[in-house]
């Protein structure tokens, strides 16, 4: 909804790696009057249209009561090998971006930005694609004004907790990436400040309806933002 002072954004999970990287964007872009990020530790981040909300997101309806946004955007998410059953991880990458969403929504967003994955197929063999593929489409049931999945591979940064395939990633995907051809484009990595780019040039685009942005559309989204900075 937009309001007399100015459009607000919803952040969920804003202490992670795209997630900072995201509030630092929106922050810092003047789109918003105020920026709403939720994170379940203090952000190290500070700007004047920032609010840092603490919260544990079992309890999201009764923190949040009142709340008021324009425009939400999901950095939720966790691994098979961080949640540690397929249930656990189900229970955050599909039950808790549901529960976000339709709070967003239930608070007067017209628009969603969410990080799913590269592969993503509801009728999918591979437990992870699948639950991401279930997801995006429950979202889509929402029906939201404009719902944009964004569908990263490798995800390339700094993260608070160390991640060997990660580590492995950083140094082999430069040089992999250019082999990716065709089809294979959107298994390329992409770093976390150019995904974070890329949600908040796809949040304020307008676009009406469901959009999906593999590699090379995340790219696009990207350059307005961060067309002085290197890539991939």
């Amino acid at each position: 909804m937009q309001t007399e002072s100015g459009p607000v954004a919803l952040v969920a999970g804003a202490s992670g790696m795209v997630g900072t990287e995201l509030v630092r964007v929106l922050a810092a872009s003047g789109d918003y009057r105020r920026v709403i990020a939720l994170s379940r530790r203090p952000l190290s981040i500070e700007a004047p249209n920032l609010a840092n909300r603490i919260l544990r997101f079992e309890n999201l309806e009764n923190d949040l009561r009142g709340l008021v946004c324009s425009d939400a955007y999901c950095c939720l998410g966790t691994t098979l090998r961080q949640a540690g059953t397929q249930q656990a991880f189900r229970a955050v990458d599909h039950d808790l971006i549901l529960r976000f969403a339709r709070f967003a929504q239930a608070a007067g967003a017209k628009t969603m930005v969410v990080i799913s994955a590269a592969g993503a197929n509801a009728g999918s063999r591979n437990f992870y694609l699948r639950v991401k593929g279930e997801t995006e489409l429950a979202l889509e049931a929402l029906h939201f004004r404009s719902l944009h999945l964004m569908q990263p591979a490798l995800i390339l940064g700094s993260r608070k907790q160390w991640r060997i395939t990660e580590m492995v990633g950083r140094v082999v995907m430069p040089l992999v990436n250019p082999l990716l051809l065709g089809r294979y484009e959107r298994w390329r990595a992409i770093p976390a400040r150019t995904l974070a780019a890329a949600m908040r040039t796809a949040g304020r685009s307008g676009r009406l309806g469901v959009h999906r942005h593999t590699w090379r559309a995340l790219r696009t989204l990207a350059q307005p933002v961060t067309a002085a900075k290197p890539r991939l």
